[in-house]
């Protein structure tokens, strides 16, 4: 527990910056110093990543690692709406088997009667302890112990909620699922047969169709990012008892400002979508968000939102009517050139700023700036890419929706 002067002392000093504090008090005798510190270091982040937790009086926070690596208050409620649509009205018990600082536990957990938070670490089961009773879970039980020793013993579960660890014992980050710890390909049977459906978080750099073949009994898969920026992959595992031949579902989600967006497709879907090519640029250009070029589902996409896909290999679309719910960045074309230094100067005259980007080009960003002796940052974007016929082009553009970034 905190001691009361000490308290005070984080009270008064929450949005001060650690450093100049613990300067400026460290030697203090009256005051924890260290703990001062771990604790407005924490504040300080949960005001930005969970703000609920940070809103919340009493939190007690981890050491600064178990923070940065924790879920976001988005993602976190995403899992939660995730988890209710999975279980349906029979949403009785859920068990958490990788805690940590448990913004999923708790989030999930509102959700379920009873919750089981587990968690090796001594230090994060006793802030556990004290948190999570305080975000609203009346039926919870921490047990501080290593998962796979809990998931061999454990009653059976409606939900299984696993975010392995991604760091190696040098503090490496690791990716592929046999890295990480506990290993959920190694693990597959038993939490398959110890719950109705299992939700495991791995990386975002995580290869899709790699997890595809190391997981058996996929439900679904979701790559979720915020803000057009990949944060984690999800995958829903079935129950042995509730299992299904169909082939699982890929989500590729973008949270917005609060706003989910959502692209649903099978792989056959993707196969068979027909997806048209153009032969001239139209008024309008969309970059998919990083969940679909992740996901995989770009000529679904295209059949989807009714535009016309740049070339195989590149990655963006066009049209001559705007698609203003189109998941992704949304540009208005101003004019395009060849990859030519003459052209390119010209079309750039009297610029000073311009956002590159490049996308299937011979070229690389730093090229194109030197050519054209442009500074980064400005309303100006241009995209150098490649179309269907083969032609390497600058498309120059001015970004149209501001809900994305």
């Amino acid at each position: 527990m905190i001691d009361e002067k000490t308290a005070q002392f984080i009270e008064a000093h929450k949005t001060d910056d650690v450093r100049d504090l613990m300067l400026k008090y460290g030697n203090r005798q009256d005051i924890d110093a260290r703990t001062a510190a771990v604790q407005i270091r924490g504040w300080q982040i949960a005001r930005k990543k969970l703000p609920e937790w940070a809103e919340t009086e009493g939190i007690i926070y981890p050491e600064h690692i178990s923070m940065e690596q924790c879920s976001s208050e988005q993602t976190s409620h995403y899992k939660a709406v995730l988890a209710e649509r999975l279980c349906g009205e029979e949403r009785e018990r859920f068990a958490d088997l990788t805690g940590g600082l448990g913004a999923d536990t708790a989030a999930i957990g509102r959700k379920f009667g009873r919750t089981v938070y587990v968690e090796r670490n001594e230090e994060l089961c006793r802030a556990a302890e004290n948190n999570l009773s305080k975000m609203g879970i009346s039926d919870i039980r921490i047990v501080c112990d290593d998962s796979e020793n809990v998931l061999n013993k454990m009653e059976s579960q409606d939900l299984i909620f696993i975010d392995p660890a991604r760091r190696d014992e040098n503090g490496g980050k690791t990716v592929e699922i046999c890295d990480c710890t506990p290993d959920v390909s190694a693990l597959n049977d038993q939490i398959r047969n110890k719950c109705r459906f299992a939700m495991i978080k791995l990386s975002p750099m995580l290869e899709i169709k790699s997890a595809e073949k190391e997981l058996k009994g996929i439900k679904e898969m979701h790559v979720v990012s915020v803000d057009g920026e990949c944060k984690e992959t999800l995958f829903v595992l079935e129950g042995h008892q509730t299992s299904s031949s169909e082939e699982p579902i890929i989500v590729c989600t973008n949270i917005v400002r609060g706003e989910i967006q959502e692209l649903s497709f099978r792989r056959k879907e993707e196969l068979e979508a027909e997806c048209r090519y153009a032969s001239t640029l139209g008024h309008y250009l969309y970059e998919p968000n990083a969940s679909i070029l992740k996901g995989g589902g770009l000529k679904f996409a295209a059949q989807k939102y009714g535009v016309y896909k740049l070339s195989q290999n590149s990655h963006l679309y066009t049209s001559d009517v705007p698609v203003e719910d189109f998941q992704g960045r949304i540009f208005e074309i101003i004019d395009e050139c060849a990859f030519s230094p003459k052209d390119m100067k010209a079309m750039m005259k009297g610029e000073k700023k311009a956002n590159i980007t490049v996308r299937n080009f011979p070229a690389t960003v730093a090229d194109i700036r030197n050519r054209c002796k442009l500074k980064e940052g400005g309303d100006i974007y241009l995209f150098a890419t490649t179309m269907a016929d083969g032609r390497h082009v600058i498309i120059k553009c001015r970004k149209m929706n501001a809900k994305q970034t």
